[in-house]
């Protein structure tokens, strides 16, 4: 994710070139008709033009707006999880105790306990980032996207077995693969733990109690970054909305041709750079739209999860007094484009 205070000039005409050079040339063909052809009939009123300009911005903000709640919503979710990840490790760290059992736990066996506890928590963090991460139908597809995604996010360079490994038992972790969704089987496996836990008086009723509402939180927070992930943007709202703007920027010079001829000899001209701007505009606002609408598929604006689980897994191991920790990750490591 970009976490500068902006994007630079060079970086924002970079990454939406197309949208820039794609309009200019094609506004020269109307215009070198129009000027070098004497073809002044291709010239047209800017008045319906500019009416159908007014309907697409209407219909771009909305668009956006909803683009937008969807990556903020993905953001949300992932600062619940934050949340609820530090409270589950502080929890099990300071409730997993031998205080209310008939005989003290043999040395060592408590904080074996706890870290299971905290380890598999890890392990369910790198089982949803890679989840989130598959590829959908309605997502980017191509060589540019796919050099992205190789270049910027880890899971795509990633294998999940040696993830979970660093975390779980070798047995479990083939376990958890082998199942549909594996970030749910972990935290089933989490409230089979604390079951097992509770029957051997290392956590009391309360304790029981209070780790499970910490689980049903989480199990709540992968829900609901799931319906992000499986559910797309309408597609009828994405489709036609990029028709829109595409007949507008076809429409935009032919407009122009008369408003920029009518000022003097030549400087018809004109028309090519200020369709170019009005045509970039739109188009690129219709872009930002587009890349803000799957928040998880590992864009360079997408939220960073894959540095954000490794930040809760550096918090979360602290805890337990590790001191191994895994290296951070920043934000920004993705490439720009």
């Amino acid at each position: 994710m970009h976490t500068g205070r902006r994007y630079g000039i060079l970086q924002t005409l970079t990454w939406s070139r197309r949208n820039l050079l794609v309009p200019l040339g094609w506004a020269l063909l109307p215009t070198a008709l129009y000027e070098l052809g004497d073809l002044h009939w291709l010239a047209l009123p800017w008045l319906p033009i500019s009416l159908v300009g007014v309907a697409l911005a209407f219909y771009l903000g909305f668009k956006n707006k909803a683009s937008y709640d969807r990556l903020w919503e993905a953001r949300k979710i992932w600062g619940a999880i934050v949340n609820a990840s530090r409270s589950w490790a502080f929890t099990a760290r300071d409730l997993v105790t031998d205080l209310h059992a008939s005989a003290p736990a043999e040395p060592g066996v408590l904080q074996d306990e706890r870290a299971a506890l905290v380890l598999r928590h890890a392990a369910w963090l790198d089982a949803l980032r890679h989840q989130l991460r598959r590829v959908k139908s309605w997502e980017h597809q191509g060589s540019l996207y796919d050099r992205l995604r190789q270049t910027g996010a880890p899971e795509y360079r990633e294998d999940l077995t040696e993830q979970l490994e660093r975390s779980l038992p070798a047995s479990e972790a083939g376990e958890v693969l082998a199942q549909i969704n594996p970030a749910a089987h972990l935290l089933a496996n989490q409230s089979r733990a604390l079951s097992r836990l509770r029957a051997s008086d290392l956590l009391d009723g309360f304790a029981h109690m209070e780790l499970q509402k910490l689980l049903h939180e989480l199990m709540a927070q992968q829900g609901k970054a799931e319906r992000i992930k499986n559910f797309p943007f309408p597609r009828q709202y994405a489709t036609i909305n990029s028709f829109f703007v595409w007949t507008f920027a076809v429409l935009v010079p032919f407009g122009m041709l008369e408003e920029f001829g009518q000022l003097g000899e030549g400087l018809a001209w004109l028309a090519v750079p200020f369709s170019a701007l009005v045509s970039w505009v739109f188009l690129t606002t219709d872009q930002i739209g587009e890349w803000s609408e799957n928040p998880f598929e590992g864009m360079p604006n997408d939220v960073p999860i894959s540095s954000m689980a490794r930040g809760i897994e550096r918090d979360i191991l602290q805890m337990i007094g590790r001191e191994d920790l895994p290296p951070s990750r920043a934000a920004d490591g993705m490439i720009e484009f």
